[in-house]
């Protein structure tokens, strides 16, 4: 499709480059890959951004483990990173690296704007510090003591610092809330950021560190360096050239956002901390920030140290590419936390994708090939009730999962294809083509029964393709269907692959025998 006037910027939270992620980490690029290719999908301009956060203690720590500099590090990191977005066939338009030159400059001068700006000031900080997290956090936000975002220890800290008045911008944000009652989603992370944060009175924001190097230095003060969520949060804005004069017309077509997605953990950063900076540069906010749930190890947070942690790229050698992009964007309700097991994939993967697509993909093309020599037939009879209640499915499947889709809701537009999957498949069990194929008289209905199930096909290959690109790509080639007839303009019952060859191909999904499988891992 043509790309539209209508803009679209979106973009994940940027993976921090201490180690390669796992499974749940992968979740949030998955899921704003789906929704950059239905956007695309509906005419809009996208521009898709993503990346590594790349500076901190842990970094610093980290590299001087491995005895490497930290860029040495993270240009390690960062490449593994995009080499697992690469093969997770993520369409991002931009990867952003916080050590990029032009990044460095930029936060450099939101730091010096502010600071001139009476925004940022020095001070002293005394607290406890989350170094995972890069957080700070006072006595009473902790959780028996721990962390309250990762649950891990803390340590007492103190130095020289400059902060970012909050409060002064408090009354604003909470107006900018009240005015735009859709900005968090879903309403209950709006409503924690509201109760938990803001209500008790915000307390400024740390914005440098004195006690390790590894940062973008404060261009007011040698000793300091840019607290990494400034420098961090910065990356929507400076990926497309703000302040740059080579680069501002990026910045002016694009900003602000349509839509940032980010973990559940991080939305008080970019609710909070991120619109704030804003307000305190005068550029316009962001549209939305959708808080996604996570993704569970069963039903354990994923963590090294529980060593219940799976990776990407060993998911896609057992099940598929495709396969566990589903999985992901299936499991994952709106709100509520998935839950990922090897037994789950197996079952999901065999259910949904094994028996209810490739089976109706396959077997539909094979009596194309058994009963008209490979070319897709004409309808020439009136519908029955059958092909009356199979089209009022696959319509009503295709509103539904756009109208999801429009909300986010990725596990609901899933569900809304394959049910109407499912109802082609409940419509070769009731026309009985088999039978039909006996009867010479009966061959305009045989022919009509083919012909609908190629247009339904047709009409779910499409739809899938934000979610399973690959699959969408191969179930086209199968049936021949041109990239025009596999557009949601092109969704009517047209049948435009009337007497077109059809090609065998390959089983989209074989079935996965669970007692092999684990055998065999």
């Amino acid at each position: 499709m043509k790309k539209g006037n209508e803009k679209f910027y979106i973009t994940t939270a940027i993976a921090y480059a201490s180690r390669k992620p796992h499974i749940g980490n992968v979740y949030e690029i998955i899921l704003t890959d789906a929704i950059a290719r239905y956007k695309r999908m509906t005419g809009k301009d996208v521009f898709f951004l993503t990346g590594t956060d790349e500076h901190g203690l842990k970094i610093q720590q980290l590299a001087e483990g491995a005895n490497k500099s930290p860029k040495e590090y993270v240009d390690g990191v960062a490449g593994e990173i995009k080499e697992l977005w690469d093969m997770f066939n993520i369409s991002y338009d931009k990867f952003i690296r916080t050590t990029d030159d032009d990044h460095v400059k930029a936060v450099q001068n939101i730091f010096k704007k502010l600071y001139e700006k009476g925004d940022i000031y020095k001070g002293a900080y005394e607290g406890m510090y989350c170094t995972p997290c890069e957080s700070f956090w006072t006595e009473s936000q902790l959780k028996e003591g721990c962390c309250p975002d990762c649950g891990g220890k803390v340590n007492p800290a103190k130095e020289d610092a400059y902060f970012l008045k909050l409060s002064k911008y408090a009354d604003q944000l909470v107006a900018y809330y009240e005015a735009n009652p859709d900005f968090i989603v879903p309403q209950s992370r709006k409503n924690e950021m509201l109760n938990n944060f803001i209500k008790p009175g915000l307390q400024d924001l740390c914005v440098s560190r004195s006690t390790f190097t590894w940062g973008v230095p404060v261009p007011v003060d040698n000793g300091h360096v840019v607290y990494v969520w400034l420098d961090a949060l910065a990356n929507y804005i400076t990926a497309l050239g703000y302040d740059t004069e080579e680069n501002s017309d990026l910045y002016r077509k694009n900003w602000p956002a349509e839509l940032h997605v980010v973990g559940k953990d991080i939305v008080r950063f970019h609710t909070i901390y991120w619109p704030i900076i804003l307000m305190a540069l005068g550029e316009p906010l962001p549209k939305q920030v959708l808080g996604h749930p996570w993704l569970l190890s069963g039903d354990d947070k994923m963590s090294k140290s529980k060593g219940n942690v799976l990776y990407g790229d060993d998911l896609i050698k057992l099940f598929g590419l495709d396969a566990v992009r589903y999985y992901l964007l299936s499991e994952m309700s709106f709100g509520n936390d998935g839950s990922i097991t090897y037994e789950a994939l197996i079952n999901r993967f065999n259910s949904d994708l094994a028996n209810t697509l490739g089976n109706l993909v396959s077997r539909t093309v094979s009596m194309i090939q058994k009963y008209f020599g490979g070319v897709i037939p004409a309808v020439t009879v009136e519908d029955e009730e059958p092909e009356k209640t199979l089209k009022k499915a696959i319509m009503e499947g295709k509103a539904a999962m756009m109208e999801h889709m429009e909300g986010y809701r990725t596990s609901d537009a899933l569900d809304d294809i394959f049910t109407f999957v499912k109802a082609l498949n409940k419509y070769i069990d009731e026309t009985m083509p088999w039978a039909l194929a006996k009867d010479e008289e009966k061959k305009p209905r045989l022919a009509a029964v083919m012909a609908n199930l190629v247009e339904g096909i047709r009409f779910a290959a499409t739809l899938l393709s934000p979610f399973m690109p690959d699959t969408s790509k191969k179930i086209g080639e199968i049936y021949a269907f041109s990239d025009d007839e596999m557009t949601l303009e092109s969704l009517e019952m047209t049948y435009p692959a009337t007497n077109r060859e059809t090609n065998k191909g390959e089983i989209l999904f074989a079935r996965i025998d669970e007692k092999k499988f684990f055998e065999q891992l």
